[in-house]
């Protein structure tokens, strides 16, 4: 908390209140898929959503947009889209009073500062290289000059689980570069009843904004100085560790996980553990920020075994039972 008043770190957290209650102006109800989408941008990582159509999510983005004052552009994915339709190109100008042509290159949806990529698994691979290089390296290179993307830079990305032909699944090392893996379910009987009646009537609820996007980059930095015991980088480094099929790991974990997750798995893990501390006003992370966050950091980070698929176990259930397996002390 170096050079940061006590004050200073209370107006901070009280923004954050403010920015979860203008998001819940326009979105009814998925109120753990808010909280995990603010813990990614307040860990500074990029998200991928899945869920069924219809659920809300480009609104939920698009109010996340509106909330932080921040450009916000959709990209839809299809199997045509070219990495130049996402990162830009260079167009051929001629300076009609001189005749002088020359090279200028045209930005792509992608400069901006949340980029909504709509059903990345229907592009090929070679597009969504383009986009993941990009969201790792927050640069796009062309004809060898390098231009750096904006700062707050944060990609939300969806797939529908359901439909499979015509898709391109992500491998696991691009599906790597994504901090959480969030799903989106159906609401609630209350909240569907609510959803319809704010949805069909004479206006919609608009979003009001709060934050600025400096005030996001200091929130961000803020997150790296929330503490975490020694007890718990423990726990997160066993954790990590055990999700890897050995002789030391669970029974579970040898039957049901072919792959386990890597180091940027722990580095995810206590990111968002103390994003998650931050959210909720505190200033040290606990065993339960850790618990509340291992299902969405590691669930696209586990290589499932065919006894896994043949028994119906999820990679939620493989988290689960990590935890239930590995001590804290």
């Amino acid at each position: 908390m170096n050079d940061i008043t006590e004050a200073e770190i209370e107006s901070r957290l009280a923004r954050l209140g403010d920015l979860r209650a203008a998001i819940g102006q326009a979105i009814v109800g998925q109120a753990e898929v808010v909280e995990q989408l603010l813990i990614g941008l307040l860990a500074g990582g990029h998200c991928l959503l899945e869920g069924v159509p219809g659920l809300g999510k480009t609104l939920l983005v698009r109010s996340l947009g509106e909330a932080l004052k921040l450009e916000f552009r959709r990209v839809q994915f299809t199997p045509d889209l070219m990495p130049s339709d996402i990162l830009g190109t260079e167009l051929l100008e001629e300076d009609h009073g001189t005749g002088h042509r020359s090279f200028r290159f045209q930005q792509g949806p992608v400069f901006t500062n949340l980029l909504l990529a709509d059903e990345l698994n229907r592009t090929p691979p070679k597009t969504q290289a383009a986009l993941l290089e990009a969201m790792q390296e927050k640069t796009v290179s062309y004809a060898g000059v390098t231009h750096r993307l904006p700062n707050p830079f944060f990609v939300l990305a969806t797939q529908n689980p359901l439909e499979q032909a015509g898709t391109y699944p992500l491998p696991e090392a691009q599906l790597d570069r994504f901090l959480l893996h969030i799903r989106v379910d159906y609401p609630s009987e209350e909240e569907e009843r609510a959803i319809l009646a704010q949805t069909t009537g004479a206006g919609g609820a608009a979003v009001p904004a709060v934050m600025q996007g400096e005030e996001v980059l200091a929130l961000q930095a803020l997150v790296r100085d929330v503490h975490l015991s020694d007890d718990l980088l423990a726990w997160v480094t066993r954790l990590i560790r055990a999700s890897r099929p050995g002789e030391a790991t669970p029974e579970e974990i040898r039957k049901y996980v072919k792959w386990g997750a890597g180091p940027r798995a722990g580095q995810a893990l206590i990111l968002c553990a103390k994003a998650r501390a931050l959210l909720h006003g505190r200033l040290a992370a606990t065993r339960d920020d850790i618990a509340a966050l291992a299902a969405p950091v590691m669930r696209h980070r586990l290589l499932l075994s065919f006894a896994a698929e043949a028994e119906g176990r999820s990679a939620d259930d493989v988290v689960a039972a990590l935890i239930r397996a590995v001590p804290l002390g």
